[in-house]
């Protein structure tokens, strides 16, 4: 099937949390949560290093939603779960990226809002997106990658049962343009995560 014709849901919950895809009405929370954080994600993300306007936000994300409708690249946003299962407080982004569709792989980033860090919130959205990547998505191959030096990174990957699968140098630069290290973890369809020595 093209690609393009999937039927994706219009958002996944678990527990505390909603994931869905970003519109142009959440640019204000979008941006409010971006300039909140920029000094804990300015090391690692390379489009968080300047405050965004409203208008910048606005476009980044039509400009997600429009890849999520082509099915180029699946951004989703993270809000806490509300009693009447309605979006709360933005809790932060993720999505599957870097898809390859004819290989059935997927890539998993996040990044989590600074007032809401340490609560476990984003390896729930982790394994929840693992869950529907090797559920309605048939992935053979689910990854995620970090700068080796984002340890808080590395702990999630961990927790959600992804196998280290090695550290490539000098693979990347620094979003200063710095050399970088790139760990690279993964969980294969087929494979028992709670095996790796990592976990």
């Amino acid at each position: 099937m093209a690609p393009l014709l999937i039927d994706l849901p219009a958002h996944l919950a678990t527990g505390r949390l909603v994931l869905r895809c970003p519109t142009e009405h959440d640019a204000a929370v979008v941006n409010a949560a971006v300039c909140e954080s920029l000094a804990d994600l300015k090391p690692w993300m390379p489009w968080a290093q300047t405050e965004p306007s409203l208008e910048q936000s606005r476009a980044d994300c039509r400009k997600l939603q429009a890849r999520f409708l082509l099915r180029e690249d699946l951004a989703l946003l993270i809000f806490e779960r509300q009693a009447d299962d309605s979006a709360g407080r933005l809790v932060g982004g993720s999505g599957l990226h870097r898809i390859q569709w004819d290989l059935r792989c997927f890539e998993i980033g996040y990044w989590c809002r600074t007032s809401m860090q340490g609560h476990g919130l984003i390896g729930e959205a982790v394994v929840a997106l693992s869950e529907f990547a090797f559920g309605p998505l048939r992935a053979q191959r689910v990854e995620i990658r970090m700068d080796d030096s984002n340890e808080r990174s590395q702990r999630v990957a961990e927790r959600a049962g992804f196998c280290l699968d090695g550290v490539l140098r000098n693979d990347g630069l620094t979003p200063l343009g710095a050399l970088r290290d790139t760990r690279v973890y993964s969980r294969v369809r087929g494979a028992n995560g709670a095996a790796c020595a990592n976990v």
